[in-house]
């Protein structure tokens, strides 16, 4: 037989972005497809076309926490956003919540979201970065049954490769030619 677990439709769900750059916005766009509430955290507002296109609400990163059922980080690491995610801000979650980190591993307090986690104040956590990489083999998330772990490997395919790889040589060679103008 097949067992009826409980689980959320997205439709029934808020998911906080914060960092609305180019990959934060993609996920907004995904997230208002299955009807989801999207409200996105940024210091630099979006354009309108993306605020009207993705239905997006712009909001205060503590009102982002408070809200969201689903919390992904998509911003840069910065002075600004080092540890960003604190034990403050994961206090600010509700216990049901889950916090996603694909972007940078110091943005999350790992001491603090182990806390929350072992505590129950976060229902979970997937993450593919780290702030030491390699993850520790001593680090208390490893054996943390609330917490997804996947290496972070988005770049890893030959067309990826290639495409980093075409950009280093394009940017390479308008430095060139650039130092080249400037020197003439």
């Amino acid at each position: 037989g097949w067992a009826k677990l409980p689980g959320v439709t997205l439709s029934e769900c808020t998911i906080g972005i914060i960092g609305v750059g180019a990959i934060g916005r993609e996920v907004a766009r995904r997230a208002a497809v299955f009807g989801a509430r999207v409200l996105g955290h940024d210091p630099v507002e979006p354009p309108a076309h993306i605020i009207a296109s993705t239905g997006i609400e712009m909001v205060v990163l503590d009102q982002l926490l408070r809200e969201s059922d689903f919390v992904t980080i998509h911003c840069d690491l910065n002075s600004t956003s080092h540890r960003l995610i604190n034990r403050n801000a994961l206090a600010k979650m509700k216990p049901t919540a889950f916090l996603i980190n694909t972007a940078r591993g110091p943005i999350v307090e790992e001491f603090a979201l182990t806390e929350a986690l072992l505590s129950k104040r976060l229902a979970g956590a997937a993450l593919d970065v780290f702030e030491v990489e390699p993850l520790p083999r001593a680090s208390p998330l490893r054996g943390l049954k609330n917490v997804l772990m996947a290496a972070h490997t988005s770049n890893s395919s030959p067309a990826a490769w290639e495409r980093v790889h075409r950009s280093t040589i394009d940017n390479l060679i308008r430095g060139l030619k650039e130092v080249t103008r400037m020197a003439a």
